[in-house]
């Protein structure tokens, strides 16, 4: 479904709650869709028209220890640093939220850089369903 740049659409009709949107990151076209299941939320986001790396996310809690974050990297670049920072800083704000519910999450980028993943963090964080 075409949608403007700068774009949200919320979903009503799918089983799944859901959060879509289009933007501009960078001078490349940024589609992300964010759904919440019953125990993970997946966070798509593409600029390559598919799905990317996929790395999933969860918090490892434990009595005697503060919390932990567990970010593995199921299918894609196993060798980019940067795509696992993504994945555990949403993960930590999923959990700072009071969320106990994993992330799965795909990247499909174009540009790798320090600068587009702050911004995709920012959108996702902006347009949460935690």
């Amino acid at each position: 479904m075409e949608m403007p740049m700068n774009s949200a659409q919320s979903g009503a009709h799918f089983p799944v709650q859901h959060q879509s949107l289009s933007l501009d990151i960078k001078g490349n076209k940024t589609d992300i869709v964010i759904s919440k299941y019953e125990d993970s939320f997946l966070v798509i986001v593409t600029q390559i028209g598919c799905m990317g790396t996929i790395l999933a996310a969860k918090k490892d809690e434990s009595v005697f220890s503060d919390p932990t974050y567990n970010v593995s990297v199921l299918f894609g670049k196993r060798d980019e640093p940067l795509l696992l920072a993504c994945a555990r800083q949403l993960i930590e704000h999923i959990s700072g939220s009071g969320s106990a519910r994993s992330l799965v999450i795909s990247l499909g980028l174009k540009d790798h850089s320090q600068g587009t993943l702050k911004d995709i963090i920012a959108a996702v964080i902006e347009n949460r369903l935690w």
